[in-house]
């Protein structure tokens, strides 16, 4: 990208950003909902999903299932809604979901169904052996694999080349789709935005904190993780994917038995390195891109995201509360994530037309 080229983006994103009425500090719950790990846990709670049925059948009843070809013979599984409420759409907005959750995930339903009643199209991709996926490629999924997920998007916006589009991600996807948005220009993506909520930064910090925090972090990754590998071993019987000993340790000892016997990163610090985001990383990002987090976020601490040295197009917005992926509102369980996701995508996405415009 040309030096004048770079600071025009630099100046619309600041002007966008300076726009938005909404801000991380805007979020205020009530007292009794202001514990991280409350917040953190309501995340994903099904309860939301039963809360709210009526309102995510809507992106569910027009949705389809497409199997993307990623390249190198990696296939990934989506799920297509196409928005019903404007003449056309205002965008298309992938969004990737966390570790072990999947297009069904309560989070990836709510922020859907809200961008599709905003007029957006909405793409939920899974990642490789994510939801019901297990079959699709032989070989384990881990976060490296950023190339097929890159791959991914690329097939989405040649399938969609007429929408702006856009990319958001929570935790693990947040960090993906960081990745992603890095990694656009030069392959030849038409990313026009990108967000993620508290995403993954250094994953050897992440794995130290859920290590300190309360035992349920652990014991829920490792309970979802476990169940995967056993449909994994169902769909390739053979060769063994971890021995009786690997499945019996705790989270640190099976992501390093998965490192050894599943890819050629020679140890765990080389491959938490290797979709580490700390530091400079994100500094050659030119995309324009907002960072949501909480202050009190168990998982990811937020002292990665006060060390990052990001370039102007990207805002850092960190909230005093609101845990991890949560920021759940009130006893409807409904997030605030849904509205901060909508305006940024509405300034970003929405179409020069003049009808769309007055909505």
């Amino acid at each position: 990208m040309s030096r004048r080229l770079a600071s025009n983006v630099a100046a619309s994103t600041s002007a966008a950003h300076a726009r938005a009425s909404l801000r991380a500090g805007d979020f205020e719950p009530p007292r009794w909902l202001r514990n991280p790990h409350v917040q953190s846990v309501l995340a994903s709670s099904g309860v939301r999903r039963l809360l709210h049925g009526s309102r995510l059948a809507a992106l569910e009843r027009c949705a389809s299932e497409h199997l993307l070809d990623c390249g190198q013979g990696v296939r990934l599984l989506g799920v297509h809604t196409p928005q019903q409420r404007l003449p056309r759409a205002r965008g298309l907005v992938v969004l990737l979901h966390g570790w072990e959750g999947s297009v069904q995930s309560s989070y990836l339903l709510h922020t859907g169904s809200r961008l599709l009643a905003e007029g957006f199209d909405v793409f939920r991709l899974n990642f490789r052996d994510h939801g019901e996926t297990h079959h699709l490629n032989a070989q384990l999924f881990h976060s490296c694999r950023i190339d097929e997920v890159v791959g991914a998007v690329r097939a989405i916006s040649r399938k969609h080349e007429r929408l702006p589009l856009a990319i958001a991600g929570f935790s693990l996807g947040g960090n993906f789709a960081l990745r992603v948005a890095l990694r656009a220009e030069a392959v030849g993506i038409p990313l026009r935005y990108a967000l993620a909520v508290c995403p993954a930064i250094s994953p050897a910090d992440a794995m130290n904190a859920i290590e300190r925090a309360p035992w349920f972090y652990e014991a829920y990754f490792l309970r979802k993780w476990r169940r995967s590998l056993a449909r994994k071993q169902r769909a390739f019987p053979q060769p063994e994917l971890f021995s009786a000993e690997d499945l019996r340790g705790n989270l640190r000892e099976m992501t390093r038995a998965m490192v050894l016997r599943h890819t050629d990163f020679a140890s765990l610090d080389a491959y938490f390195d290797g979709y580490c985001v700390a530091g400079d990383r994100l500094a050659s990002l030119r995309v324009p891109t907002t960072i949501l987090t909480a202050e009190d976020d168990p998982v990811i601490p937020v002292a990665q995201f006060r060390a990052l040295q990001l370039p102007d197009c990207v805002e850092l917005d960190i909230a005093p509360t609101g845990g991890h992926c949560g920021f759940i509102r009130d006893l409807s369980l409904r997030s605030w994530t849904e509205d901060y996701i909508a305006e940024r995508m509405r300034q970003w996405l929405a179409q020069d037309d003049d009808r769309l415009r007055s909505e």
